[in-house]
């Protein structure tokens, strides 16, 4: 008799835990699931969100000052836009000062750098067309899109993270990347999203993540002159 109390009570136990791992897991999906359907509006252009944005896109407002066409391109056209953080412009610059410091060069900064340079990475950001997740999500290999200038050619890929024991139960993930005119992915420069589908008035903006490098590691060769 005692034998069947303990059974019966560990079996009790058992029950219990996995009626609440069950409800822990649904909760966690419901969570992620309308993570990523509920599309973010804001109220204004794409360059009037980045400007309300304080401390996060300076650099990358600093660098549209310098690029009137691309400024204007994201307050009138319809785009989607990959928006770097300081954090990536950061990286590229003292990537770029660290080796003119080994050559015995002055250092550079955002404001001094090549403009045709500058043009040329920071239009492979800008996609003509508001493009969200739903449009390219079924392409398994990715989509190529074209920048809205140079007519380059950029690679869009949808990835789901893994998340509370679910594989691929997480919010999306963009992965944007510069193909570098190559068939080789081996030589492909590769960054992932923090945030997708935020909506404005005429664009989709899709948030990079801060250790991204901008200009896909070629700032310091195009601008280290």
């Amino acid at each position: 008799m005692r034998n069947k109390n303990k059974r019966g009570f560990f079996l009790a136990i058992l029950v219990v835990v996995l009626c609440a791992t069950v409800v822990s897991c649904k909760k966690s999906d419901s969570d992620y699931y309308n993570y990523e359907n509920n599309l973010k509006q804001f109220d204004g252009n794409a360059l009037e969100y980045l400007e309300s944005q304080k401390g996060i896109y300076d650099s990358l407002l600093l660098v549209l000052n310098r690029l009137p066409n691309l400024q204007d391109s994201l307050r009138n056209q319809k785009v989607t836009l990959f928006a770097a953080t300081n954090k990536s412009f950061q990286i590229a610059v003292e990537s770029l000062n660290a080796v003119r410091k080994k050559l015995n060069k002055a250092p550079l900064y955002l404001a001094d750098v090549d403009i045709e340079q500058l043009d040329t990475m920071t239009s492979k950001y800008i996609l003509r067309g508001e493009i969200v997740t739903a449009d390219f999500q079924r392409y398994v290999d990715g989509l190529i899109v074209k920048s809205i200038n140079h007519d380059y050619s950029m690679h869009i890929n949808y990835n789901k993270a893994d998340a509370s024991g679910f594989i691929e139960g997480g919010p999306g993930i963009i992965i944007f990347t510069d193909p570098k005119n190559s068939i080789f992915v081996r030589y492909w420069q590769s960054a992932p999203t923090n945030s997708v589908n935020i909506k404005t008035k005429n664009a989709i903006i899709n948030v990079l993540s801060p250790g991204h490098d901008f200009g896909f590691a070629d700032f310091v060769t195009r601008t280290n002159n």
